[in-house]
């Protein structure tokens, strides 16, 4: 059916990240001036990538971070951000606002750990997933819809100019990524992308949202990955790669592979500590 590439970011840094507050959904903070910079590191690491696609959390540190990369894109710049609430962070309810190290009190006081302890008004983490697994599947089914339209399109054309006949009618979906890290032979890496997707979401959602993948959809890792790697929230502006293969025949799994995961090299000094 169909093979599209998916980029995962998490949004730069807050002031509440530095200081270590959980922000939540209900906390909807700016990005710092630290938290820009890494958002433009890292739209200047991704800046080949021709997007035809870009998603974002609908809370302003997640927009802002989508908006620095785009206007560092060669490509897009003008690609429209669709913004959906089930890509915010997970509700932490009565802890959002206070220190992680309240969380992590509250917890004990309840003989649970983090991350799975629920605090009053939280969301559970079979919560998060629920979210993440219905927005996967729209954005699957989504791309399924286009290939075939572009297909009827082109079978259209066909007939009447045989010199069109195989090329795509519509440019949409044309692949134009220069990375290389969506060089797969696993996955066929000769199989031209028919997108290439950017969400750009948050620490704890993307790390349900990769649980989801591994457990449910059986997503094949980096060999190199190690288990505290796949645990691991993402650094600010962290980015993580996917190969995502559609099949043609209904309920059945989309293959997934894993390019990188966190990855932060183009932060370079300027990291900041994971929360």
């Amino acid at each position: 059916m169909g093979t599209f590439g998916l980029t995962v970011v998490r949004h730069g840094e807050t002031r509440y990240n530095k200081e270590k507050i959980l922000q939540g959904q209900g906390i909807d903070e700016p990005l710092s001036e630290m938290g820009f910079q890494q958002a433009n590191a890292a739209g200047v690491f991704l800046s080949n990538v021709k997007f035809t696609h870009v998603f974002s959390s609908d809370l302003l540190r997640a927009k802002q971070t989508a908006a620095s990369i785009l206007s560092k894109s060669q490509f897009c710049k003008e690609t429209a951000v669709k913004y959906d609430p089930r890509l915010r962070e997970r509700k932490y309810g009565v802890a959002e606002g206070r220190p992680l190290s309240d969380l992590r009190t509250m917890a004990k006081a309840s003989g649970e750990q983090c991350p799975s302890f629920t605090p009053p008004g939280g969301e559970t983490l079979e919560e998060v997933k629920a979210r993440s697994e219905d927005f996967f599947a729209d954005l699957c089914s989504l791309i399924v819809r286009e290939v075939c339209q572009e297909k009827q399109a082109t079978e259209r054309t066909a007939g009447n100019d045989t010199a069109r006949a195989g090329v795509h009618s519509s440019t949409s979906l044309t692949n134009h990524h220069g990375s290389p890290e969506f060089h797969s032979p696993s996955m066929g890496a000769t199989e031209e992308l028919v997108a290439n997707i950017l969400v750009v979401s948050h620490g704890a959602y993307m790390r349900n949202w990769l649980s989801y993948f591994v457990s449910d959809l059986e997503c094949v890792l980096p060999a190199s990955l190690t288990k505290t790697e796949l645990s691991s929230v993402s650094p600010n502006t962290g980015i993580s790669q996917f190969i995502v293969k559609l099949e043609s025949r209904d309920n059945i799994k989309p293959k997934i592979q894993c390019i990188c995961l966190n990855r932060d090299n183009h932060l370079g000094d300027k990291q900041a500590e994971r929360i």
